[in-house]
């Protein structure tokens, strides 16, 4: 039995002992269900940040916990040295669910960020006849793919880059929202594939233009390109489609997911693509030891069921607007911008009085809902896509007495 423990004794000890890579809130969680969550002092929150996303089906969603332990009580992992009886129930499953031919299962979101880009490189030596080591891969400013050496090579943030390099080659950096820089980045003749997320969250939830992803996907197709959708984080219902890139009717050539995949209950991530571009990696080639266990295989099954079930896409939909059109209203100059889709939002904070979207966020904890700033003005809103609508009504209520107590 673990031993309880106060926050304060909490946030030393990770102080002390962890390393020193993320700035968390001051708040320390100990117990989840559905939209909230706990501290070890037993105050409720509502969670409005969903661990990025991971838990759009609520934390500890009893049909994904119960597949969790069920398998874990059986069989856990072995190696993909040998087959085993869960996989290939679960890449049947998941490639009729999403409509492509494979899957490459895998553990992170970087991790399946990576396998995209091996995937594109190979299609692009192996099917289009690009030179050896002479692919190009189109990606967007401001974009957040991970934090591998390759996919900080990509990034334009300086904290992702700084003291990092040398850097991986082969990448064109484009604006986002511009197809006019993407129409010309593909002039290129060795551009292999456009990597892009449908919406970029970490960047502060930037919302590109009506028909954007449509016109790049033709674009791509008219230059031979491979249209790469990374839906780690917009995928699974959160932006009120199954995918934001149903949206606008575009079916990427390579699909990437994590985070939800497993409802938040275990590192899960997979990388979906028909037949022509994933069986250009031949075994050897590509893997991972975990990527693709019995307990993965089920609680991702689980995990997607439970969206299907409870409509999650339609909830996200529905919700976000009743969300944003809130948030409009809320009678402080430091709501600057109001942004988002299903229940993937944003709002820019304006400083007032030496005060930033850090300090609301510490006001808005105090008064029992968890979102985290991005980009020191921005603050991201995405609740559980379980929460009921009464929920959301006592959450909003709380952000508009938070922000309006700043004057």
């Amino acid at each position: 039995m673990s031993e309880k423990i106060a926050s304060k004794t909490a946030m030393e000890l990770e102080d002390k002992y962890g390393a020193h890579n993320y700035h968390p809130l001051p708040v320390v969680l100990a117990k989840g269900k559905g939209a909230k969550v706990w501290d070890v002092e037993g105050k409720e929150y509502f969670d409005f940040l969903s661990a990025y996303s991971a838990v759009n089906q609520g934390h500890c969603h009893p049909k994904i916990i119960g597949a969790l332990t069920e398998q874990a009580q059986k069989l856990t992992l072995t190696s993909r040295a040998f087959y085993n009886d869960s996989l290939g129930v679960y890449e049947k499953y998941i490639t009729e669910y999403f409509g492509y031919d494979k899957v490459l299962p895998m553990n992170s979101g970087a991790e399946a960020d990576e396998t995209a880009l091996k995937l594109t490189r190979k299609w692009g030596y192996l099917k289009k006849g690009i030179p050896e080591n002479e692919a190009k891969i189109i990606v967007c400013a401001n974009n957040f793919h991970g934090r591998t050496i390759t996919i900080v090579s990509m990034s334009t943030d300086p904290d992702a880059r700084n003291d990092f390099g040398p850097f991986t080659p082969g990448f064109i950096i484009i604006p986002y929202n511009d197809i006019t820089a993407l129409s010309k980045a593909l002039e290129e003749p060795n551009v292999a594939g456009f990597l892009v997320e449908p919406i970029q969250g970490e960047a502060g939830v930037m919302v590109p233009d009506d028909g954007y992803l449509k016109e790049a996907y033709k674009l791509c197709k008219a230059s031979n390109v491979l249209f790469i959708a990374d839906e780690v984080q917009t995928g699974i219902a959160r932006t009120g489609k199954l995918l934001a890139c149903d949206h606008e009717g575009v079916r990427p050539d390579i699909l990437i997911l994590g985070k939800a995949l497993s409802g938040g209950a275990y590192p899960i991530s997979a990388v979906l693509a028909d037949d022509d571009i994933m069986l250009t990696i031949k075994p050897g080639e590509h893997g991972s030891t975990f990527g693709g266990n019995p307990i993965a295989a089920r609680v991702a099954m689980a995990a997607l069921q439970v969206v299907k079930d409870e409509n999650l896409a339609d909830r996200a939909e529905k919700l976000g607007k009743i969300f944003r059109d809130a948030m409009k209203t809320i009678d402080s100059d430091m709501v600057e911008i109001v942004r988002g889709r299903g229940l993937l939002n944003a709002i820019v904070i304006k400083p007032k009085n030496g005060k930033t979207a850090w300090d609301v966020c510490i006001k808005m904890a105090e008064n029992g809902l968890l979102a985290k700033p991005t980009h020191d003005h921005i603050i991201r809103f995405a609740p559980p896509l379980v929460i009921s609508e009464e929920e959301l009504t006592q959450a909003i209520e709380i952000i508009k007495k938070t922000i309006i107590s700043f004057g």
